[in-house]
């Protein structure tokens, strides 16, 4: 696995943007073909896209694409664009089903085989946006090998309920909960959504607080001065870092004299405190996550 605590939205539009976008740092950078780009830009931006991504180097920030729906005149060539272009995962929007999630895997199969791309070389993340869709979370969550991360949409989820978005997010937690359960379950990732409110950075930490006490990995972004607000509640703290090096060191300890006994400062420290460990010591930039 690899961090994806940020990822930036970039419009598929924007050339000077799909250019500098890496030198913020998020962790992965999505160009949007969907949303942020108009009808009649869809076959410019695919163009700039493709550019984009075939010839900038990133410096290893990872390039994710939210295509069109398959659904959609463009999504197929979408698809076929940024898988000849290298591409690391595709963002597929408003993923209801299972089925949305193995269609777009024939497609990217397909692509990968005609541009002579390493077969399973190109990723999938899901955006669930409506209700159907997280009450289908699960079966998302593992339909396809492809698959790693699910990531939630709260503003055409909160349309489709009927409601809107509140500071407190009250409207939002059962989808948010559904949704990271499902993506455990299926030993993916599970992705928070954007906050709107770009000038408003208490609300925004309180949200990413909030996405990851709930279990998320990390959270869509809208704007660059939004990641390292991000970065800076997922980094644990010198504390924390110092205690998980001492489990891990308690457990490699253990293994070594062949003990399935494991203690520390007079503690029993069992499997679910060792992988908490390994995951601190990863975000803390210390070993692979």
């Amino acid at each position: 696995m690899k961090l994806r605590r940020s990822m930036l939205y970039v419009p598929g539009n924007a050339p000077a943007m799909l250019r500098d976008a890496h030198i913020y740092g998020p962790d992965s950078v999505m160009f949007d073909l969907e949303d942020a780009v108009s009808p009649r830009e869809k076959d410019s931006a695919r163009h700039l896209v493709f550019r984009a991504i075939r010839h900038f180097d990133y410096e290893g920030v990872e390039r994710v694409v939210r295509v069109n729906g398959l659904d959609t005149p463009h999504g197929h060539e979408d698809v076929a664009a940024v898988v000849a272009a290298g591409v690391d995962a595709i963002r597929l929007p408003k993923t209801d089903c299972a089925q949305d999630i193995i269609d777009m895997a024939r497609v990217v199969e397909a692509a990968e085989l005609r541009f002579r791309r390493k077969p399973g070389s190109t990723a999938l993340i899901a955006a669930i946006e409506t209700a159907r869709g997280i009450l289908n979370a699960r079966e998302i969550a593992t339909s396809s090998p492809r698959l790693v991360a699910i990531a939630i949409g709260a503003e055409d989820f909160v349309t489709d309920m009927h409601t809107t978005r509140s500071p407190e997010g009250v409207e939002l937690l059962a989808a948010r909960s559904l949704l990271v359960m499902a993506a455990r379950a299926a030993g993916i990732m599970a992705i928070d959504t954007v906050f709107t409110g770009v000038d408003d950075e208490e609300g925004f930490l309180r949200e990413v607080r909030l996405a990851k006490q709930l279990g998320f990995d990390g959270k869509s972004l809208i704007h660059p001065s939004q990641i390292a607000l991000t970065h800076l509640v997922y980094t644990p703290s010198a504390q924390e870092t110092a205690k998980a090096r001492r489990v891990i060191q308690a457990a490699a300890e253990a293994e070594a004299r062949g003990s399935g006994v494991v203690s520390l400062d007079g503690r029993m420290i069992d499997k679910p405190i060792v992988e908490r460990a390994r995951r601190v010591l990863a975000l803390a930039g210390e070993v692979e996550a």
